[in-house]
């Protein structure tokens, strides 16, 4: 404390001037770089700006920056310049998760809006035709913001570019706008653009605190950079599992944009990154004209950027191979997509390695570089017109020097899925007919009407290659992402390339008609059933259940009589198979209720006229099953892995219509869990399980609970000793790979040989077990993302699936661990007193994408009678 008296009382007053001033200098210092006096601080000067166009600041009562948008107010902004300007028009095109609209703007001069939709369809003609294109043909330029909801910067930016687009009189932008197309899409996941709001606003003081520490930049589980069921978004382009992807590629195949921007954020300490990336690990399908082009519009980016005096670097880190992210799924298609990743605040002001990190300093680049697009656009006009010519001109040559004619993927007894595989084709524009003629060919024995043919000349030839791929080896084996997307192998079909002559001997047409479905469900049958192999098997048991319909599963095949408008005959059903006994007590509207439902999900119900088989079990059998209704508790929460949550609530509850019990795992000591059925843990860290839970948990599965587990989770109960597999150490696989004559600079090299950053696996599956019911063929194809490996048990009957010796299909993985993954166990299932524990090595619920494995879990829940 400092004491003042004994001082003259003018001594005191400039002293305390001085305080004041130095105080004020300080707060004065914190507050510009964390606010803009006015929106116009961002934006370039002396542009003449239309005064009756709101600034953004005008909507939200403060500068951009000043607190995070929430997605209604970025709404209420698009909306409001849309309607002031004539250069600007909003489009719904969609809704997430929780409602929230998806918006693309179209920002162009008066006189292009009013033949908007003829510049589209001849900029579309032009592309399909392969045609050269005039000189003064618009530019179509796709801005995308902040597919990670806690990426904010570029969609706080959003409505700065837009009101530039719109307000600004100067020559640079009238010329952009009265030759060009600008698409705006200010927020690529609105859900988590919101719930990332909500959480840096509300720890927002009136005195920003900088410290890495302080709460505002430690979001809770889950984070905002996922959408409304955890996924990241920005792995979806192609996978299309959620309606914001949908839409938006949807737009994408309206337009077919010259360039499409990709606006993220990285690590607080980190700079400014744009692309290229890292050369050698681009996609081999994308031309090097790509690449050359993006590093003439950097060349712009990195002099607005200089001006600014701002770091930045390129060809680092990032790389462009995997077709299901926004700045490389354009690539594929000859358009041009740029990635830029800023160092976030991670709320409003953060302390970094370079210095205070502010949410305005964050904007600020997005809206710098937003901006030298368009200049970079407009300077190389010419030569991205003349791309996409050449692109289609090149995949011409390309088609050309390939002996493959096409793929032909074979349907089985799941209608549903191969109906999915088709909708994924025609999303991405992808030509394909079915087989209107029974045939064989390449060992497939192809039924009319339930197999694909996908010729490979065609525009799309660079994406399903792509979408076909086997490939093991590359030119780069370090992978940001998956090395594999195989689509057939992701839905567990029967696939094979076709030379031309194979080809020939197909049968095909546009059209497919749907399988005719029982509807005819009769009040009278002594009980009914259906079958277990569609996708959509499980809702329909699910829905029952829920509805206090008493059902049994079939542990083993039977022929039994069936009828159908007054005719009897015989039918094979399959173990697994669902059974509705009239014997049993039934709701009174259950036929209506079965009738309406089986029609809804197009699957066949079944008169069963006997409880009498001529073959198999009989209906009254013991090796009929009862099965309840299942009670799930799902763990997640801080600790667990919120995409593998995400996607497994996600499938639980959109795929099956079963409302799992979310409970975070700083909730699962001394809790009750008697009364649940099943309890699933996805990958995690559960050290904090205390001894007294896990001993409740053993006893649980004891008395007939069932424990599913997958990835890391498994780890966890080889430790409790609730599976009999022990599970290789970090050192184990260390000690695999050879570090002779490394050096220094080998170890990403080396780290990165020792990741299995996602490749497809093959395993032998038991078709007998109760887990495999459904599933037609004895091998399985398996989405790895983690190079953990399991030893085989004493129980032979618990390893349920098994990696082949030579497992890899496609993707890469380093010889020596295909190695030792090959012949260890992939589930596991261990019996333990009247209940199960069940263990997946691998996600079984890949990005909501790989279907083919995805009902496993299904099979973990309503077979689950069969198993204990």
């Amino acid at each position: 404390m400092l004491n003042l008296h004994g001082i003259s009382s003018r001594i005191r007053r400039q002293f305390v001037a001085l305080i004041t001033m130095s105080l004020f200098c300080s707060l004065f210092a914190v507050s510009s770089a964390t606010a803009k006096i006015s929106d116009l601080d961002y934006l370039p000067q002396n542009q003449n700006y239309d005064k009756s166009i709101p600034l953004p600041a005008d909507i939200l009562g403060y500068p951009v920056g000043t607190w995070h948008v929430r997605h209604d107010q970025l709404v209420n902004y698009m909306y409001a310049v849309a309607e002031a300007s004539d250069r600007v028009t909003v489009k719904e095109i969609g809704r997430t998760h929780e409602h929230r609209p998806l918006l693309l703007l179209t920002i162009t001069s008066p006189s292009n809006h009013s033949n908007i939709d003829a510049i589209r369809q001849q900029h579309i003609q032009q592309i399909e035709n392969g045609e050269s294109v005039p000189q003064d043909a618009p530019l179509i330029i796709n801005m995308g913001y902040s597919v990670h909801g806690n990426e904010p910067s570029g969609a706080n930016a959003s409505m700065l570019v837009l009101y530039y687009l719109a307000a600004s009189n100067g020559d640079e932008v009238n010329t952009l706008l009265n030759e060009n197309v600008v698409l705006l899409d200010p927020s690529l996941n609105p859900d988590g653009l919101s719930r990332f709001a909500q959480w840096a606003n509300s720890h927002k003081g009136k005195t920003l605190v900088s410290d890495k520490l302080h709460r505002e930049h430690r979001e809770h589980w889950p984070s905002g950079r996922t959408n409304h069921y955890w996924f990241d978004l920005n792995r979806d382009w192609l996978l299309l599992t959620h309606p914001e992807s949908k839409a938006r590629i949807r737009e994408f195949h309206s337009w077919r944009p010259h360039i499409l921007t990709d606006f993220h954020e990285m690590g607080t300490d980190s700079t400014y990154f744009f692309q290229p990336g890292i050369a050698s690990r681009k996609n081999p399908w994308t031309p090097d004209t790509n690449v050359t082009l993006t590093a003439a519009l950097g060349d712009f980016h990195a002099k607005a950027l200089d001006n600014d005096k701002q770091l930045y670097f390129t060809q680092e880190s990032f790389d462009d191979f995997y077709y299901g992210k926004g700045s490389t799924y354009p690539d594929a298609h000859g358009s041009i997509g740029i990635l830029f990743e800023q160092a976030s605040s991670r709320g409003h002001l953060q302390d970094s390695i370079n210095g205070l990190l502010s949410f305005p300093d964050t904007i600020q680049n997005q809206v710098t570089t937003s901006l030298s697009t368009f200049k970079g656009a407009l300077a190389n006009k010419k030569a991205i017109l003349a791309y996409q010519k050449q692109f289609y001109a090149d995949t011409k040559d390309l088609m050309k020097d390939d002996k493959i004619e096409g793929f032909v993927i074979q349907g089985n007894k799941d209608e549903s899925r191969f109906e999915r595989v088709a909708s994924i084709l025609a999303s991405h524009q992808i030509d394909f007919k079915y087989v209107s003629k029974s045939t064989k060919v390449k060992g497939l024995e192809l039924a009319a009407n339930n197999a694909i043919y996908v010729p490979a000349k065609q525009a799309q030839y660079r994406l399903l290659r792509s979408l076909f791929s086997e490939r093991q080896r590359f030119a780069d084996n370090t992978f940001y992402d998956v090395s594999n997307w195989n689509l057939p192998l992701a839905f567990n079909l029967n696939y094979a390339s076709l030379n031309r002559s194979e080809a020939r001997k197909l049968s095909t047409s546009n059209e497919y008609v749907k399988s005719a479905v029982s509807t005819g469900i009769e009040a009278d049958a002594y009980a009914y059933a259906f079958e277990w192999h569609d996708y959509e098997a499980p809702k329909l048991l699910q829905f029952l259940l829920s509805n206090d319909v008493q059902v049994r599963v079939a542990g083993a095949d039977f022929t039994a009589q069936v009828s159908a408008n007054g005719k009897v005959s015989e039918r094979d059903f399959s173990r697994g198979a669902i059974l509705i006994p009239a014997a049993l007590k039934q709701p009174t509207d259950l036929i209506k209720m079965l009738s309406e439902q089986a029609s809804a999900l197009n699957l066949a119900v079944y008169n069963v006229a006997s409880g009498l088989t001529s073959k198999g079990i009989d209906l009254g059998s013991r090796r009929f099953a009862p099965v309840n209704l299942p009670k799930v508790l799902l763990i997640g929460g801080k600790g667990t892995s919120q995409y593998e949550v995400g996607e497994i609530w996600h499938y639980l509850d959109t795929r099956l219509g079963l409302p799992a019990t979310l409970l975070d795992l700083s909730d699962l000591n001394g809790r009750d869990i008697s009364d649940y059925t099943h309890i699933i843990f996805a990958s995690g860290s559960y050290s904090s399980v205390n001894e007294k839970t896990v001993e409740n948990m053993k006893q649980w599965v004891q008395k007939g609970g069932v424990l599913i587990g997958q990835k890391s989770a498994v780890r966890w109960f080889s430790q409790n000793k609730w599976i009999d597999n022990e599970v290789f150490s970090r050192a184990d696989i260390d000690d695999a790979f050879d570090t002779d004559d490394l050096g220094f600079g080998d170890q990403s090299a080396l780290a990165a040989k020792k990741l299995i950053a996602g490749s497809v696996y093959r395993a032998d599956v038991d078709l007998s077990h109760p887990l495999m019911f459904g599933y037609e063929e004895s091998t399985l194809p398996l989405f790895k993302t983690n190079n953990m490996i399991v030893s085989q048990g004493d129980n032979p009957f618990d390893e349920v699936a098994t990696y082949l010796k030579e497992p890899l299909v496609a993707g890469y993985t380093a010889d020596e661990l295909q190695k030792m993954i090959g012949s260890t166990p992939a589930i596991i299932v261990k019996r333990t007193g009247r209940g199960s524990v069940i263990s997946f090595v691998d996600n079984i619920h890949f990005r909501g994408y790989w279907d083919g494995t995805n009902k496993l879990m299904a099979n973990s829940i309503f077979m689950a009678p069969l198993i204990n």
